[in-house]
C-alpha cells in the first residue's frame, strides 16, 4: 500500500496523529469497498448505498491528504502520488456508480 511506505516520512508528533487517521481511512474505505463489492445484485439501493458510502470516504480521505500537504507533513512528491492514484480510484467508484444507477447503459461504445 502505497501509504505504509509514505507514513515513515512523517514526522513522529504527527505520524500517530493523522498519519494514523489516514491510514485508518485507508483501511476503512477498502473494508468498505469490498463490502460494496460482495453485496448482492438483487439488493441494489444497499449496493448503491455502500458505493455512495465509498465516494464519501473517499473525499474525507483527499481532505486529510490535502490538511497534512498543506501542514508541510507531506512532500509535494508523495501528495502527488497519492493524489493521483485518489483520483483514479474516484473515477472508479464513480463509474460503479453510475452503473448502478443506469444498469441498462453501457459505459463502453462499439
Amino acid at each position: 500500500m502505497l501509504w505504509m511506505n509514505i507514513s515513515p516520512h512523517i514526522a513522529k508528533n504527527a505520524r500517530y496523529t493523522i498519519g494514523t487517521r489516514i491510514e485508518n481511512k485507508f483501511l476503512d474505505l477498502l473494508e468498505l469497498a469490498r463490502e460494496a463489492y460482495f453485496t448482492k445484485k438483487e439488493n441494489k439501493e444497499d449496493k448503491l448505498k455502500k458505493v455512495s458510502d465509498c465516494i464519501f470516504m473517499l473525499d474525507a480521505l483527499k481532505f486529510l491528504v490535502s490538511v497534512a500537504w498543506e501542514a508541510k507533513l507531506l512532500s509535494h512528491q508523495h501528495c502527488e502520488n497519492i493524489a493521483t492514484k485518489l483520483n483514479e480510484v474516484g473515477k472508479i467508484l464513480g463509474g460503479w456508480k453510475n452503473s448502478l444507477k443506469n444498469p441498462e447503459k453501457k459505459n463502453r461504445a462499439l
